[in-house]
């Protein structure tokens, strides 16, 4: 695998948050047989913003839904800090996903008859958690929708209905949060606003965060890129930027 940077020692010595050891996903069999993921070896570290990034069918989304633990892998590991997913069974799973795990994905996904206050408190009140009062009045004034709480969703643009999304996922707490496209349905003004405060919910909360993007300006703004092609890594950038990251895209097409 070639690397774009060296990584510091700080990056190096940092916990996982989330990892995959010879991860490999395969759809379909004989002739039809696609092999999304061919042994991926990733970590990705605690209290970082990584992007995962690669051509249509790289197989980025496949990578973050088994590490994710929404899909399985058909062979090799993965895992959520310590927790070793091929050996949870579906109520295990679904434990794990609602106590440790966040979710924020292009489309919304909010509950369209509720307020926005209630669709942020709705994975703490399915897991029977009043959560954390101090915590969650930082969210909600981080993702700066204070005064929209009362509002259903119909009744917010859609940037503000992803920041509600964003703050959904950060209400719990989670040791890691899974963005699949989060900015792929808004305009570049309101886009910019939802990765902004992402990128303040890692330096100000510590939250960890992997993102799959096709968005160069959307993967500057994490720590690190992650490059998929054919299922495999195929190379990394530490502290990118949209320049960077269109010059190593426009590789894929070499």
């Amino acid at each position: 695998m070639t690397t774009a940077t060296t990584p510091a020692p700080l990056e190096v010595a940092r916990k996982a948050a989330a990892r995959t050891a010879d991860a490999v996903k395969i759809y379909g069999k004989g002739q039809t047989e696609v092999r999304a993921l061919d042994g991926v070896t990733v970590e990705f570290a605690a209290g970082r913003y990584t992007a995962i990034m690669g051509p249509s069918g790289s197989g980025k989304s496949t990578l973050l839904h088994c590490v994710a633990g929404l899909d399985s892998l058909t062979s090799g590991k993965a895992f959520i800090g310590d927790a070793d997913l091929s050996t949870l069974n579906d109520h295990q799973l679904t434990i794990l996903r609602r106590d440790r795990v966040g979710f924020v994905f292009q489309a919304f996904n909010l509950v369209p008859t509720i307020t926005a206050e209630e669709n942020i408190g709705l994975p703490l009140m399915l897991a029977g958690r009043k959560g954390d009062r101090d915590w969650i009045a930082k969210v909600v004034e981080t993702t700066g929708i204070g005064d929209r709480l009362r509002h259903r969703p119909d009744e917010m643009s859609g940037g503000q209905q992803q920041r509600v999304a964003v703050a959904r996922a950060l209400a719990s707490r989670p040791e890691i949060i899974f963005a699949d496209e989060p900015t792929g349905n808004l305009d570049s003004h309101a886009g910019a606003e939802v990765l902004g405060f992402m990128r303040q919910a890692v330096d100000e909360m510590g939250q960890t965060i992997v993102m799959v993007t096709h968005d160069p300006i959307a993967a500057s703004y994490a720590d690190r890129i992650v490059f998929l092609a054919d299922g495999r890594i195929v190379d990394e950038m530490l502290q990118p930027t949209a320049g960077r990251v269109l010059e190593r895209m426009k590789r894929f097409g070499e």
